[in-house]
């Protein structure tokens, strides 16, 4: 199955439908007067698709098993099609249009089953999905491409040339992934003088997004927040919380990063860990998200 290990959870939902088409009115007035040989069609139809809906996972190789939390089933007539709509919700790290479509299947095909004995002629048209919503689908960048971002990696052994940047590089490539525009990416010294020059310069020069990697921890040379804190106009601890709840679900160290999210007028800063899984999983637990703050401080600015 596909690694779904770095999603976030999201309330996800979706819609498929199918439709039933019988070859004479009486077939369905014998399913209105529920006197179809084989019992209520609506009914038990119904239940079969409930029970499609919870077991995709054991017969679709590739799907993961998943809490389904909610599934709808409903039927509408006109003339001699019979369309059924399926809609499954869930919160999980991924979508459930597949459950529908195997639901309305499922639906499709026992209705087929006990109508068989009474119509002869009857076809199961198109199943198809309608509707999903969570996940990219739904928040997907709308304002990468117009944000500039600047990448600050604060280490000593780093700047000293002691040992490579990756962390930085996991910043970039989730920005790149995003379409965000970096306008420059720089290696400093972990000093309170340093951060905060590099944060008040980028500010100016019109960053709307500056990212630090790098003195979060909790040795005496970490003082990134500290040093990010003494000039930030207000935190944003929704997007802190995030960061830490994201990577505490992967490793428990993550209780000890001390990631501070804020802003500067109108400029967003981050001080993310220097691991280069710290920094990978801080960006995953924010973007594309995050982007849609953007909306708002695009808006204050102009």
């Amino acid at each position: 199955m596909v690694d779904i290990t770095h999603k976030n959870t999201t309330l996800r939902t979706a819609t498929a439908k199918a439709i039933v088409k019988v070859s004479k009115a009486e077939t369905i007035t014998a399913i209105q007067n529920k006197t179809v040989p084989k019992g209520d069609v609506f009914a038990m139809s119904k239940a079969a698709g409930l029970l499609g809906v919870k077991k995709t996972s054991d017969l679709l190789p590739d799907c993961h098993p998943m809490p389904i939390e909610h599934t709808s089933i409903d039927f509408e007539i006109k003339d001699l099609e019979i369309s059924i709509i399926v809609s499954v919700k869930t919160i999980y790290k991924t979508g459930v249009e597949v459950e529908a479509m195997h639901g309305a299947s499922v639906v499709a095909v026992n209705m087929y089953d006990m109508l068989k004995p009474i119509d002869k002629e009857i076809e199961i048209h198109h199943i198809k999905l309608d509707n999903k919503e969570g996940g990219k689908s739904t928040y997907k960048n709308k304002f990468g491409s117009s944000v500039k971002a600047a990448v600050i990696v604060s280490s000593d052994a780093v700047f000293e040339g002691r040992k490579p940047d990756s962390a930085g590089e996991a910043v970039k490539e989730k920005l790149e992934a995003c379409n965000v525009n970096i306008i420059d990416y720089v290696t400093i010294p972990n000093s309170e003088e340093m951060v905060q020059e590099k944060a008040k310069h980028y500010q100016k020069e019109g960053a709307d997004l500056i990212i630090f990697t790098g003195g979060t921890g909790l040795s005496e040379q970490d003082n990134t927040p500290e040093s990010l804190a003494q000039i930030l106009d207000r935190t944003v601890p929704g997007m802190e919380e995030a960061i830490r709840k994201y990577g505490q679900d992967r490793t428990p160290y993550a209780m000890l990063s001390r990631s501070l999210v804020g802003t500067i007028k109108n400029t967003l800063v981050m001080a993310l860990p220097g691991s280069t899984n710290g920094a990978s999983e801080s960006m995953d637990a924010l973007f594309p998200a995050v982007l849609h703050v953007f909306k708002t401080l695009k808006r204050n600015a102009s």
